[in-house]
């Protein structure tokens, strides 16, 4: 092939494979403890990632606003103890007095401290509207010294100098706020908004916490944001003042499971067997001690980052607290405890959790699934037929037979595009089992473009009976432009290969920040039976972050990985993404060992694809794209492995033929190739923390 064609092919490709097979530098992570069911290569040396002062860096301890953090870690979830109390007023009480209302808000606040000041019109506000909607209000001043007379509330206001009730909610902050269901159940903790803060104050709130978590739950939603922190003055409490919890099936276990399980395991669930009764939870205790103890279950593969609280806000791993408790009593006397502390029976909707759609799009015809063997994917497009831009602030795909539907892909792409890589492109909604619902925050939507068509790509698992399914995506679109629109974009290498038999192949591609500054909400690795690991970096400068590590990918359970605090990422930053693959007999998962692998749709074959959902910063002109190679980079002296795409337009410049360009074959080549060729390797080229 003559060079001009050669320069077409690489400027067209974009990416390659670094082809030599490497040890996993995940497999033996000592943060992570999952078991290991092929066995691991020993670790290879690698520096740790030097945190990036620009990205990532830490909150300004002078100006903090609240913060989204996982609800799971900060007791949402949990069984408040029956406090007793005495309020202003002398009367007597307990928090079970409160269990008729729809929902209970304990407020904690004083008089003396100065965002307790600001946010007192606005607390009684709030009390004043969600009280007529049948939602009780219960203030607590932590603050033994204060003096609360005159306190602005109708509702019933307790000085709590002892500390118990403090101690048992476990606040931290003088402003903190919690939402109790009717059984005690803590669904909600955090600030009131974002309106006031420590070292700043807004006009008005960008983000209503209080208001939209009571919103949700008198919907019979979850609420969409669980917990946050709340800047106030800080609190103390003194946990041995706390009433105990009883370790016991309805006080403690119940939650638990309602939490993590039973979205799945439940009638009509996608899981095998149900574990929405205490009967049920004893029958299975072995399986249940078993993929707890062996972190198998809840499905979640994010190594641990460190730190308070886990980085992703859609975390779904047990904390190390509800894992010990559950461990302890399933190994323990399996207590029934008293009926009066179970949670309230979780229910699941039948029609659509993100309310009744503007569009809904259905794939026409039932596509039938056989009841044994494999499926290839199933891909159906759908025209929108919109005669203009449109903005999403909601999607939800549902299957009609979820019990054989592995996941879906839904791409929005022109109505004329057609071949491989449309995957590459960035998807516009997903399903996997117990992730099919985005609601976005107020102020953020996708762009569905006019004339688009979606194409639905689903992947189906026969279970042992024949069924159809007939898969659909409900959107809600937006009533005006956001001030953010949210993008996808699919960092992918589309020319690697895998030799046969080869246990631990290394595939790297990369993306530029170009333009300006973005902002990325998530993250979502993609790979087939091969997939084996993968990770995320972010380098800006001469510093690299690690975003997300995944020892131990799993093909069974497509996960997104939700930032709880977005990260920025600067122009000119670079985002890598690294995957390994096992194409050994070693993989019990792997179709043929025999075969070399390259990019395909089908599950025998292979992906490179790590997709980012990411906002542009200030002016909007920020983007991912294909990122500029350094001034400094050099051709590696060791050489580069020829990929499969290249051989033919680089046979001619392999003058040993050996399928590897050394460094004196590449000085020979036409300055133009040249610059290509380094191009190519840079974008392939792992990088160095």
């Amino acid at each position: 092939m003559r060079p001009i064609a050669l320069v077409l092919t690489l400027a067209v490709c974009g990416v390659v494979v670094a082809q030599e097979p490497r040890r996993n530098p995940f497999r033996d992570n000592p943060g992570f403890t999952a078991p290991e069911l092929i066995p691991s290569p020993k670790p290879e040396p690698k520096p740790e990632p030097k945190p990036d002062a620009k990205a990532g860096a830490k909150a300004d301890p002078l100006r903090q606003a609240p913060r989204v953090i996982r609800a799971a870690e900060v007791g949402v979830g949990r069984l408040v103890p029956d406090v007793a109390f005495t309020d202003l007023a002398g009367k007597t009480g307990k928090l079970s007095d409160f269990r008729t209302a729809k929902l209970t808000v304990i407020a904690f606040t004083n008089t003396t401290c100065p965002l307790c000041q600001k946010y007192a019109p606005s607390l009684a506000r709030i009390e004043k509207e969600y009280t007529a909607k049948g939602v009780a209000f219960l203030f607590v001043n932590p603050t033994a010294t204060d003096k609360p007379g005159g306190h602005g509330f109708a509702g019933r206001y307790v000085h709590d100098k002892s500390g118990t009730l403090t101690a048992a909610l476990g606040a931290t902050s003088t402003t903190e706020v919690f939402v109790l269901d009717p059984s005690r159940t803590v669904i909600y903790r955090g600030a009131i908004d974002d309106q006031y803060g420590l070292g700043y104050a807004l006009d008005a709130p960008r983000y209503k916490y209080l208001r939209s978590a009571l919103d949700d739950a008198l919907a019979g939603k979850a609420p969409a944001v669980g917990a946050t922190t709340a800047p106030g003055c800080e609190l103390e409490p003194d946990a041995a003042k706390a009433p105990a919890v009883p370790l016991t099936y309805h006080a403690r276990v119940e939650r638990i499971i309602q939490s993590n399980c039973v979205e799945c395991h439940r009638s009509g669930g996608v899981a095998p067997f149900s574990l929405e009764k205490y009967e049920d939870v004893v029958a299975h205790k072995g399986a249940i001690k078993r993929v707890v103890s062996d972190r198998t279950m809840p499905p979640w593969f994010a190594a641990p980052a460190g730190g308070p609280h886990s980085v992703f806000a859609n975390d779904r791993s047990l904390t190390e607290g509800d894992k010990a408790e559950l461990l302890a009593w399933l190994g323990g006397d399996l207590k029934k405890g008293d009926p009066a502390d179970a949670p309230l029976p979780r229910s699941f909707a039948s029609g659509w959790l993100i309310g009744p759609p503007d569009a809904v799009f259905q794939i026409p015809t039932p596509i039938k699934v056989k009841a044994e063997g494999t499926m290839a994917y199933q891909n159906v497009r759908i025209a929108t037929n919109y005669a203009e831009d449109r903005w999403v602030r909601a999607l939800e795909v549902q299957p009609t037979a979820r019990e054989v539907v592995h996941h879906v892909l839904v791409f929005a792409i022109p109505p004329d595009q057609r071949g491989p890589g449309t995957e590459a492109s960035g998807f516009f909604a997903a399903y996997a089992p117990g992730n099919g619902v985005l609601v976005y925050p107020e102020g953020y939507a996708k762009r569905l473009p006019k004339g688009y068509t979606l194409l639905f790509q689903i992947h189906y698992t026969p279970n042992g009976k024949a069924t159809t399914d007939q898969s659909r995506l409900g959107v809600v679109f937006a009533k005006e432009p956001p001030r953010h629109e949210v993008r996808t974009f699919g960092i992918a290498n589309l020319t690697f290969t895998i030799p046969p038999g080869a246990e631990n192949t290394r595939v790297v591609a990369k993306a530029g920040v170009l333009g300006d500054d973005i902002t990325i909400l998530g993250l979502f690795p993609h790979a087939h039976l091969r997939g084996k690991a993968a990770r995320y970096e972010l380098t800006t400068g001469t510093s690299t972050r690690l975003l997300l590590d995944v020892p131990h990918y799993d093909f069974n359970w497509q996960l997104p990985y939700h930032f709880a605090e977005p990260v920025r990422a600067p122009k000119g930053s670079v985002v890598t993404y690294t995957a390994w693959y096992d194409n050994s007999s070693g993989n019990p998962a792997n179709p043929d060992p025999n075969r070399e692998v390259g990019w395909g749709e089908q599950t025998y074959d292979e992906m490179h694809l790590g997709y980012v959902d990411y906002v542009s910063d200030g002016s909007g002109r920020g983007r991912l794209g294909l990122p500029p190679r350094p001034a400094d980079f050099k051709f590696p002296a060791e050489g580069v492995k020829i990929p499969r795409f290249a051989r033919g337009p680089l046979k001619a410049f392999d003058t040993n033929d050996d399928g590897h360009l050394d460094v004196n074959e590449f000085n020979q080549m036409p300055p133009a190739v040249k610059e290509k060729v380094l191009d190519f390797v840079w974008r392939i080229t792992p990088t160095e923390g």
